[in-house]
């Protein structure tokens, strides 16, 4: 369905019957090409026990694109969902970019969240190097200096161009690749390459939540694949020892996702963490 969230159309989905149940809302990452569809495979199978609202955000998807593509603006975006989901108190979910919102979000509204769940993320840039340099390594694709650049640093020209520095640099992503994938993954995107270029070339370049992180006191799950080349490992273990109390997974057979890649144990994973520090509790 299509909200009006401050101004601007979100296309959002809530998936669960119960509307007594604790809401769970889901960020997608890759801002400008990522949708509901990745939180919604990450998060759906929660739909038993949370209200899951998956939603495309600001300048993504089929969501509207009215400026401005800001952390503030994007984290205004997800408090005014949650109030129009009606819960005073939630679970906040997010992989990659997702991830930054997510933790963005657990600072600035530190006592609305009953717990966090993060996927594949980092706490600031200084990871950028090491990212560059995984792609350079990888014997899947023969980097195109100029594509990696202009997508990393937020120059793509226009849709088109967006498309293909993408389909450049997605065979990185996974523990097992299979091409056979690749069109049709290119094929299923809607691109925004606006809202790309200004989450890469301005919200990155000033980006660490580092200082505010040992003030986040919500439980935390930290998960990231061991072969992740873009947030590796290092990023994920940074967060987990700066969040008070942080439990951190790392899921040996996955690239940068492992609710795809590994979906039974990252399932089981979730759920559990989920269950110990907020439907358990809640039960009388």
């Amino acid at each position: 369905m299509i909200v009006n969230i401050n101004g601007n159309p979100l296309d959002v989905e809530l998936l669960g019957d119960d509307p007594d149940a604790p809401l769970l809302i889901a960020h997608h990452g890759a801002p400008g090409i990522g949708s509901k569809r990745e939180p919604a495979a990450a998060f759906g199978h929660l739909s038993d026990v949370f209200r899951v609202l998956v939603f495309d955000a600001r300048g993504s998807g089929k969501s509207g694109d009215t400026p401005p593509f800001t952390h503030e603006q994007w984290v205004a975006d997800i408090d005014a969902l949650r109030e129009w989901a009606g819960a005073e108190r939630f679970v906040m979910a997010g992989g990659s970019y997702g991830g930054f919102l997510s933790m963005e979000y657990a600072i600035t509204h530190p006592d609305r969240l009953l717990a966090m769940v993060l996927r594949d993320t980092a706490a600031d840039q200084s990871h950028d190097d090491l990212a560059m340099a995984n792609a350079r390594a990888s014997a899947r694709v023969e980097i195109d200096e100029e594509k990696l650049a202009r997508i990393m640093e937020g120059r793509v020209r226009d849709d088109d161009d967006f498309r293909d520095c993408w389909a450049a640099i997605l065979p990185l992503y996974d523990y097992d690749f299979d091409p056979a994938t690749l069109p049709e993954r290119i094929a299923s995107v809607d691109y925004h390459y606006a809202t790309h270029n200004y989450a890469f070339s301005v919200n990155r370049r000033t980006y660490d939540v580092k200082p505010g992180l040992p003030k986040v006191s919500c439980p935390t799950l930290v998960t990231v694949g061991r072969a992740d080349w873009i947030t590796p490992v290092e990023c994920s273990e940074t967060i987990a020892e700066l969040i008070p109390d942080a439990e951190l997974v790392i899921f040996e057979k996955s690239g940068h996702s492992p609710p795809l890649e590994e979906p039974e144990r990252f399932q089981s994973v979730v759920r559990d963490f989920l269950t110990r520090h907020v439907l358990s509790p809640a039960l009388p």
